[in-house]
Parts: structure tokens; sequence; C-alpha cells
């Protein structure tokens, strides 16, 4: 890691996402995409964030059993409603469709009503079988995205990426307290 970029996250509560029931096959979870998360994750961790990760709670579908739908519901939102900025990752399967991941797009809807900065990370340009909804979030929250591949390429893009949504988020905060 590059020191000189230590901390900048520091103070911020980053909620990374994305699927885990979908992408729980039958020799483990999905490589590709816990290498991503995990990758988010970390990345997020060295520069002083604060992470709320269903994956690690649920040590990437290992432990998913154990907790009931109530149980899960309550902590994702409980999670939304405290985080500065959700990250959810979104990978495309080898068809060029998304993985189904039902729970993140829940979370992108919480996280978009609440007004939190959404960082998405996903193929860009959004792939065909994406939906109009999350094609066009954009145009109701302050959604950011990084395309997947080029993050798995340079991590240290959803930094820059977290800071641009925050800042944005503080400026319009900033904003309707002047008006």
């Amino acid at each position: 890691m590059d020191t000189t970029s230590a901390g900048l996250l520091s103070g911020l509560d980053v909620f990374v996402g994305g699927p885990i029931q979908h992408a729980i096959l039958a020799d483990g979870f999905a490589g590709d995409l816990q290498d991503a998360i995990t990758t988010a994750i970390t990345t997020a961790k060295e520069n002083g964030a604060n992470i709320f990760s269903a994956h690690v709670v649920e040590k990437f579908g290992a432990d998913t059993a154990s907790f009931t739908p109530e149980q899960v519901s309550v902590r994702d939102f409980r999670w939304m409603k405290k985080c500065d900025v959700f990250v959810p990752v979104l990978p495309v399967l080898d068809d060029g469709i998304l993985r189904r991941t039902d729970g993140t797009h829940v979370e992108l809807g919480w996280a978009t009503a609440l007004g939190r900065p959404i960082v998405i990370i996903t193929k860009q340009p959004f792939v065909e079988s994406a939906s109009h909804l999350l094609k066009g979030l954009h145009r109701v929250g302050a959604v950011q995205t990084i395309d997947f591949d080029a993050f798995t390429e340079k991590p240290s893009l959803l930094i820059d990426a977290v800071l641009s949504a925050t800042e944005r988020q503080r400026e319009a905060i900033s904003a309707s307290l002047v008006a």
C-alpha cells in the first residue's frame, strides 16, 4: 500500500455489499467475486475506513445458514442507516448476465432512499442485462461506478471514488443548510 494514502478514509463507515446467496456454488463461494469483495474491504480498511460486510460476518457463505432472514434484514438496514457510503460489487457472469443478487438490489434502494452515496463496482458500460432501474439510478441518487476490471487492476480507484462521493454528500448538506 502507498503510505501517502493511509488514513484517507479515516472516520468513514463503508458498507461493502454484493451477491452472497447466488454466489455460493457447489465448490464454494464464487472465487472472482470473493477476490473483488476482499480487495474492496482490504483497500478501504487499509485506508482507515470502518467496514460493514455481510460477507465477512457470514464467512463468504460458510455461515449464512446461521442467520435468519429477519436477522439479516435488520442488520443490513442498520448498517445502511449508519454507513457513509455503500459499495456494492456487481459481477457479470461469463454469459454477460449480472450475477443474481436480490439483497444487494434491495440495499441499493435503501441507500438511494436514505440519501447514501453509492459507488458501484461492475462492468462498464452496464451490461445489457442490467435493469433500467440500475442503469438510471444515478438520476435519483448519488451514484458513481468503477469498472470491475479496472478496479481489480487498480484497487485505489475505490479510494478516489469514495472520497469523491462523500465530498459531494458533504457539499450537498452544506448547500442545503445555507439555503
